[in-house]
């Protein structure tokens, strides 16, 4: 999950940027005027029964902003699906780009009111500064109008997204009703044959296995952890019962009825112990914290990796599935039960989760000219057609119709355009503002199911055990506090020495360092305010408890 980093600014380049995107969106104000005129019509002349905004009878065109440094939403209308959506369906969304620099553009755009129809952004701190500023729009009078949101997400879980007015601005991305999950170990197939199929259930069979990889292949990463050395992360959740993945990502582990500090977690020094140990030996990726997603992918589609974790490692396996199989290689990917330490009940690892609020959302501004329309367009990109048309592209060009659950039927050519495929899922996942991750976790194990045989039996098995082992992390949303007040700026510190200790911890030259590394940072947090945060962010979730029907304690 992504997290807000402070960006240190001089007035200059502040003005300087404020007056460049005010620039651009003025820019494209004043091009758009007719446009902006058409939309503010589309109430009356683009409704059917009922007042309803009816997608494909008045062109809708709105901006959109993404709230992220590395959001690029690649040329709308220059791929099949959202060519088919601008033809069909009269939607057109133009770009308003961060430049890399996207805290910066969005205070900047905040502060000359130039604001663009649609926020696409993580949940929490921005949300709610715009909400106070009165910029945008509620969504309550069109959830009953227009009913996938309602029907895939829940009124619980709506209730979850509401803010402190009890009005809901957000329009959840990847919002799910039942499991979910992507997270996991995948192993190569071949090498694992080639290597003897050893057992591989413990921390110990992998450590004696990746030392047997380093030995016989010598050009394959062992380990390979992807980005941001998420693997070490996915390596936590075995190491103890009932420790899921997002205690680090949330910094704060679940004791009693209280959240306490990562640094004092046993269970995440013995990570470290081990983390740093195949580092130090070379079984593990070379630059484990700083290498891109590409480099990744690369090399797990030439074959290069023995052994993969990730947050999302189902889809680097269908990535590597796709283009080994394509190549006749003989190599190919599987998941595996999730590792752990001997003595963890096997049924109690969870290196995935999910909660039914999903990742991140959209906000409508109050510069929409035409707000209900951009909610009927979100409404239905979250539902099943919208789903298709976006994850593989409308109907003819892959599929051919849908079965009885409303899933796609591949044509041979949706497992033979292997190469196009994979860039088109690049390309729509920058559309994709409203995933429905119900959906489509039943379309990709429809995926592995329609796949033709290739010798790679089992696949259909795949979706299952990143479902099993998945968390249901519902009651832990919504604990980061506003990044401007103090518990906020504590919490921006406590990442600092996180991230810090983390890149230490893995270089460290033997387990001492470890140990001393990690007690440094303890000490820096707590001198930074750590207790205060964790009192603030026990409030919550004690809160979200509460909303759900659970009991007070964890």
């Amino acid at each position: 999950m992504a997290t807000a980093n402070g960006v240190i600014r001089t007035g200059i380049t502040v003005l300087a940027a404020a007056s460049l995107v005010t620039g651009c969106l003025s820019d494209k104000h004043d091009d758009g005027k007719k446009t902006q005129e058409m939309n503010s019509k589309q109430t009356g002349s683009g409704t059917g029964g009922e007042g309803k905004f009816v997608l494909g009878e008045t062109p809708l065109a709105f901006s959109l902003f993404g709230n992220y440094d590395w959001y690029a939403m690649q040329p709308w209308g220059g791929d099949p699906a959202t060519r088919w959506i601008k033809e069909h369906k009269k939607v057109s969304v133009t770009n308003i780009p961060s430049g890399g620099k996207a805290a910066q553009t969005f205070n900047s755009m905040l502060a000359s009111g130039g604001l663009p129809d649609v926020i696409f952004t993580e949940r929490g701190a921005d949300v709610e500064r715009l909400r106070k500023a009165g910029k945008l729009v509620a969504l309550d009078p069109y959830l009953e109008k227009y009913p996938n949101l309602k029907k895939w997400a829940g009124a619980a879980t709506l209730n979850l997204l509401r803010s402190e007015d009890g009005k809901l601005y957000l329009f959840p991305n990847w919002h799910a009703s039942a499991p979910t999950g992507n997270g996991g170990y995948s192993i190569n197939n071949k090498i694992y044959g080639e290597l003897g199929s050893p057992k591989l259930e413990t921390f110990d069979d992998l450590y004696l296995y990746l030392q047997l990889v380093k030995q016989k292949y010598p050009d394959v990463v062992p380990f390979e952890v992807t980005i941001k050395g998420q693997g070490i992360d996915v390596l936590y959740s075995g190491f103890a019962n009932d420790h899921p993945t997002m205690f680090l990502s949330q910094l704060a582990v679940p004791s009693g009825d209280r959240l306490t500090s990562i640094f004092s977690d046993p269970v995440y020094k013995e990570t470290m112990l081990f983390a740093s140990k195949l580092y130090r030996e070379k079984l593990m990726s070379l630059q484990p914290l700083t290498q891109t997603l590409e480099q990744v992918r690369d090399k797990v589609t030439s074959g290069k990796v023995a052994v993969m974790a990730a947050y999302n490692v189902t889809d680097l396996t269908r990535r590597g599935n796709l283009t080994q199989d394509a190549s006749a290689s003989g190599v190919g990917y599987k998941l595996i039960w999730p590792l752990r330490k001997d003595g963890v009940d096997r049924n109690k690892v969870w290196p995935t989760q999910y909660d039914s609020t999903g990742w991140n959302a959209s906000v409508i501004t109050t510069s929409a000219a035409n707000p209900e329309g951009i909610f009927a367009y979100l409404d239905w990109l979250t539902g099943e057609e919208g789903q298709r048309v976006l994850n593989f592209g409308p109907k003819s060009l892959y599929w051919s119709e849908t079965d009885e659950e409303g899933l796609p039927v591949f044509k041979p050519n949706y497992y033979d355009e292997i190469g196009e495929v994979n860039r088109l899922l690049g390309v729509w996942d920058t559309f994709q503002w409203a995933g429905n991750s119900t959906y489509m976790s039943k379309a990709w194990e429809s995926v592995e199911k329609q796949r033709p045989s290739s010798g790679n039996d089992s696949k259909p098995k795949q979706t299952a055990i990143s479902l099993q082992t998945s968390f249901n992390a519902t009651e832990f949303v919504n604990l980061e506090p506003d990044p401007t007040s103090e518990e906020g700026k504590i919490a921006e510190n406590v990442r600092g020495i996180y991230d810090e200790a983390k890149a230490k911890m893995l270089n460290a030259r033997n387990d001492a360092e470890v140990i001393a590394v990690l007690a440094q940072a303890d000490k820096e947090a707590t001198a930074a305010g750590y207790g205060k945060l964790l009192q603030y962010m026990t409030a919550k979730w004690q809160d979200n408890r509460q909303k759900l029907g659970l009991k007070p304690g964890g």
